[in-house]
């Protein structure tokens, strides 16, 4: 089995959902969450908050410089995440599209490098 990360893809600058469209959704994320889990091929998952909380480190001659929000200001940023075991990209990109219908946001399908 082979590791994948699905990112959400959150819109900057858009409007949460409503109280109960946003119920409705993290209702559709937990069952997602359950099935990846009977499946085996759940690992871990989270939702971030947005890049305004961000802290950046960055090497600077040795040092490191430490500044407030997010490292690039972008259209769309990271509101999420989910690690899982899949047998193939295939699989994967079956489980990103159960993501995407569960948080009607876009997903991005990442594998990881075979290197330990």
């Amino acid at each position: 089995m082979k590791h994948y990360l699905l990112s959400v893809v959150q819109p900057a600058g858009g409007r949460p959902p409503a109280p109960d469209e946003l119920a409705g959704i993290m209702r559709n994320v937990e069952a997602f969450n359950q099935e990846l889990r009977d499946a085996g091929a759940w690992v871990f998952a989270g939702g971030l908050h947005g890049p305004e909380t961000a802290t950046v480190l960055r090497p600077d001659h040795g040092d490191v410089l430490i500044t407030d929000g997010p490292y690039a200001e972008g259209k769309e940023y990271l509101g999420g995440l989910c690690l899982i075991r899949a047998a193939d990209l295939d699989e994967a990109l079956e489980w990103g599209r159960k993501a995407a219908l569960a948080t009607t946001l876009p997903i991005e399908v990442r594998p990881f490098t075979d290197a330990h």
